[in-house]
């Protein structure tokens, strides 16, 4: 038995369907009734019967933050995906981001012991990745920096991680997987997804800060191909092209035949709206659109290599172009 967490998630929505091709029983957690939907909907990309392939899944419905829900969720569960987190700048969604992304991985780890699980997946990011040397390209060597400026995201991936790494020294063969920023279909008001509603509404700006990208199936053919093989114990790097923000929206409206972004925001005026909108934000107890430390990520320049992956795997990635038309031929 396959376990997914986060399976109503962008990542875990596209893994659950590559799961269902091969006949295996999978099991998936879910919190809502809603969010099953979107899955539906992912579904719909790639089959026309949705309906049949969705019912191939055990869908278990608990919170990962619960001993008590989560318990017989490992019942003969052999291999874990763990997909689940919650994703946020907002300074706000801290405590939120450490109890979903620390304290939930801590609980799916000691359960996985508990079932002596074969195999356990976990969903990083870049953002737990060391920070760039001198302008070098980021490997898996770089070490993480505690007093670098790290955002809450990032720190609650990172505490996450370790609690995988335990379960490495309690006998569980583990495989840590840190994407780029992900680009696929669905979800399209949220994450990645929504750079494609953005653009294809007229949003006008664009920053040249650079990071790396990775199209959804190729972190899924990844999971997948480190979780068969003899790999274990190892973190690997999911980026197929460094591109900066302005490559990418201009791509975008490229493949979605819409107008390219035309006004070049610069790091100045973006300190400026963060700290506007910060007060936005407190007057009117909303969300915040910008954060300081979305604001300066857009502006970064940080790239990242996937040749570990590579050489242990001869792993060949689709172009980030071939990515952004095809994603944008699902586009509603």
């Amino acid at each position: 038995m396959i376990l997914v967490t986060g399976g109503t998630g962008f990542v875990g929505a596209h893994l659950l369907y590559q799961l269902t091709i091969n006949e295996e029983k999978i099991r998936a957690v879910y919190r809502t009734e809603s969010s099953l939907e979107k899955v539906r909907n992912v579904f719909s990309y790639y089959t026309k019967s949705t309906k049949g392939t969705f019912a191939k899944i055990e869908w278990v419905q608990a919170d990962i933050t619960s001993v008590p829900d989560m318990i017989p969720v490992f019942e003969g569960v052999t291999r874990v995906y763990h997909c689940a987190a919650l994703v946020s700048f907002d300074p706000k969604a801290y405590i939120d981001m450490r109890k979903v992304n620390i304290h939930g991985t801590a609980i799916i780890v000691n359960l996985a012991i508990d079932a002596k699980v074969d195999k356990l997946c976990f969903v990083s990011s870049i953002a737990a990745v060391g920070d760039s040397l001198h302008g070098e390209v980021v490997t898996e060597e770089n070490e993480w920096n505690k007093n670098s400026k790290n955002h809450g995201y990032a720190i609650s991936k990172y505490g996450a991680e370790m609690e995988v790494w335990r379960a490495s020294q309690e006998g569980i063969d583990v495989i840590v997987v840190n994407p780029g920023v992900i680009l696929g279909p669905g979800f399209w008001d949220t994450g990645s997804g929504k750079m494609f509603s953005q653009v294809y509404n007229g949003f006008k700006f664009y920053t040249e800060g650079v990071t790396g990208f990775v199209g959804v199936k190729d972190v899924i053919r990844a999971m997948q191909q480190l979780m068969d093989g003899p790999h274990k114990n190892e973190r690997y790097i999911l980026v197929s092209e460094n591109k900066s923000f302005k490559e990418i929206f201009f791509s975008i409206a490229d493949a979605l035949h819409v107008k390219k972004p035309s006004i070049k925001v610069k790091p100045w005026q973006t300190a400026i709206f963060w700290r506007l909108d910060k007060m936005r934000s407190f007057l009117t107890r909303t969300a915040p659109l910008i954060t300081k430390h979305s604001a300066r990520s857009a502006h970064e320049e940080t790239k990242y290599s996937s040749e570990k992956l590579k050489k242990d795997t001869a792993f060949e990635f689709e172009t980030i172009e071939e990515v952004i038309k095809e994603t944008s031929s699902f586009f509603p």
